[in-house]
């Protein structure tokens, strides 16, 4: 075999192992590609106030996978979506809350129990270097042995989040049209109460939960932005 031949070969052999290599990283921590996508959903977009500055607003949608971890046990949260819009009004930054959506997840440890998580009438979702944004929520625990109401946390009285950056989970630039992006957040120090309005058994669910207690909330994000 000549040596042009071998050239030729072993330069073909170093561009495969290359695009191997950078197949590889597509997978590390910290990035995300257009396959792993959900479907977002823009029907609950509030529309900009009467008084928006025109052209300023776009409708935010998120569409997360949550988890919850109260001392040791953790409780996955399954699949939570929520929309928002944001834009000016005479020059200043405003923001008009559009919904949470989240469906009903089994409870480890109290069989036939479930959690549903609720907003809580709070938000700021305005990002700035101590924090990525507020949320104020209460979930609702269902059973049937369980008050109807049964609650960790109210609507009067919710549990106010407030989340960080996730290092473990970099923001990532999915798609720039549409603008599409990935990362996650976490509220080291979200204070659950005891439990509210569950009956005769609530002390029994405070105890399996270790109610009241420091807990932790994590969250990893897609979210996908339109122009309104």
């Amino acid at each position: 075999m000549s040596r042009r031949c071998r050239a030729g070969r072993l330069t073909a052999m170093k561009l495969l192992a290359l695009g191997a290599a950078v197949a590889a990283l597509a997978l590390l921590p910290g990035t995300a590609s257009a396959d792993e996508l959900p479907t977002f959903g823009f029907t609950d977009c509030p529309a900009p106030p009467a008084n928006a500055d025109p052209g300023t607003w776009r409708c935010e949608a998120f569409v997360s996978q949550g988890k919850l971890t109260i001392g040791g046990q953790a409780i996955p949260l399954g699949e939570l979506r929520l929309t928002f819009s944001e834009g000016k009004v005479n020059g200043q930054y405003a923001q008009v809350f559009g919904a949470l959506r989240h469906e009903p997840v089994r409870v480890p440890g109290l069989a036939g129990t479930t959690l549903q998580l609720r907003y809580g009438g709070y938000s700021d979702f305005q990002g700035n270097d101590e924090r990525r944004g507020e949320l104020d929520i209460y979930a609702e625990l269902r059973h049937p042995l369980l008050r109807k109401g049964c609650s960790v946390g109210t609507a009067a009285a919710p549990l106010h989040s407030v989340v960080h950056d996730d290092p473990a989970v970099p923001p990532t630039v999915i798609s720039r049209n549409p603008p599409t992006f990935h990362f996650g957040v976490v509220d080291p120090a979200l204070a659950l109460p005891a439990t509210q309005g569950c009956g005769p058994l609530g002390e029994f669910v405070d105890r399996k939960l270790g109610l009241p207690s420091p807990a932790e909330f994590h969250q990893t994000t897609y979210v996908q932005y339109k122009q309104l």
